[in-house]
């Protein structure tokens, strides 16, 4: 089992359809802490790190193999609660900011809320500093996205998204910060690599939950 933490419901139909498309047999477990991330905004990330320990300890007791965390605000608290869990925790962005990396140097991050734009740089830095590459990374706050987001209006939140994202100049590769800004990767039309979390973090938490058989020598 894959437990996925969450600070809000929308995602939830979001991984299950991935789930569905291209892990199928993956069994899911949603966990919802819309607190965490209300939280974290207000007083940093590190303000909510035990409570973060707590639920990955709490999936892996009720069986988890992996623990998947979909907020990018708190994704590096949730990781650094894998040293005490036993299984293996991923931020789903992790994959996301090693293929800015490989794509070249100069990353733009992209975020509706301003508590996530220096975790994902951070992330960029580190991903490019592991594989011995440089990055160059601006941070861009898309004004107002996260306010339709909370009114309910998912389509306005994905136009504002990619217009921002098509403003864009002069990247080798555009970061979506946040899970939830998924869809406007369909909708941009910039020649610019734009990147969304979802899909590739779900496919790397797949791998460690179910990791590929090893071949034998000469097989």
């Amino acid at each position: 089992m894959l437990v996925l933490l969450h600070t809000s419901p929308v995602h939830v139909p979001v991984f299950d359809a991935l789930r569905d498309e291209a892990h199928p047999g993956l069994e899911l477990r949603h966990v919802v802490a819309e607190d965490l991330l209300e939280r974290a905004r207000a007083d940093g990330p590190e303000a909510v790190a035990g409570e973060v320990r707590a639920r990955v300890r709490e999936a892996v007791d009720r069986g988890a193999r992996a623990v998947l965390c979909t907020c990018s605000t708190i994704g590096g608290v949730a990781e650094a609660a894998a040293a005490g869990a036993g299984v293996p925790v991923l931020r789903v962005d992790r994959p996301m900011a090693a293929a800015a990396v490989a794509a070249g140097p100069d990353v733009v991050v992209l975020a509706a809320l301003e508590s996530t734009l220096r975790p994902t740089a951070a992330l960029v830095e580190e991903e490019a500093a592991r594989a011995g590459r440089p990055a160059r990374v601006r941070t861009v706050l898309v004004e107002g996205a996260w306010a339709r987001f909370e009114a309910g209006d998912p389509e306005g939140y994905a136009r504002r998204v990619a217009d921002a994202a098509d403003a864009v100049a002069g990247a080798d590769a555009i970061v979506l910060a946040q899970a939830s800004m998924a869809p406007a990767e369909r909708l941009t039309t910039t020649r610019v690599p734009v990147l969304s979390s979802p899909r590739p973090g779900l496919a790397a938490a797949a791998r460690l939950r179910h990791p590929a058989p090893r071949r034998h020598a000469g097989g």
